[in-house]
């Protein structure tokens, strides 16, 4: 029961931080577009499209977002196993992802 419990937490929590790296990072490109109401019309898979081109992340890294993202989509409303075992796959390198692009948001604002 106990491993379900925090197999569960740190699935929502993958959740949450997919949701919470777009909305910051949606923010920190506002400056490079006309306005921001520009970027607010983006959707999740262009704002890191366009941290691409603006090399805030790299090729791989935006590849592995939309990954994240797609992973998401595909199973927000399924929490069996299948969705865990497919998520479970993906944490360690998602969570050097999000650290990458914490700093790199950082960055941004420090220059």
């Amino acid at each position: 029961m106990i491993t379900i419990c925090i197999v569960l937490h740190v699935l929502i929590e993958f959740e949450i931080i997919i949701e919470q790296s777009g909305k910051l990072l949606r923010k920190a490109l506002k400056p490079y577009f006309h306005s921001s109401q520009a970027v607010d019309k983006l959707v999740f898979k262009d704002v890191f499209r366009h941290a691409l081109q603006r090399a805030i992340i790299t090729t791989d890294a935006c590849e592995r977002w939309l990954q994240y993202r797609d992973n998401r989509n595909n199973t927000a409303h399924d929490y069996g196993i299948n969705f865990a075992e497919e998520t479970l796959v993906l944490l360690p390198q998602f969570i050097k992802d999000a650290a990458d692009l914490a700093t790199a948001i950082k960055n941004l604002k420090e220059s």
